[in-house]
């Protein structure tokens, strides 16, 4: 499970965005700025993760 963190991260990063722009939150960048943060923890922790198993 550890494996798959980053991509987990990142994944619930872009459905954040998705439902941030279904459920008419684009204008709070508060919740945008967190699924941002959670796309970049994700790819980096996807990364990391990546270098150390290999």
């Amino acid at each position: 499970m550890k494996k798959y963190l980053g991509i987990i991260l990142i994944v619930l990063g872009a459905l954040m965005l998705v439902i941030s722009y279904f459920v008419d939150l684009v204008d709070y960048n508060g919740y945008n700025v967190g699924a941002l943060l959670l796309i970049v923890i994700g790819l980096v922790a996807h990364i990391q993760i990546t270098k150390k198993t290999k």
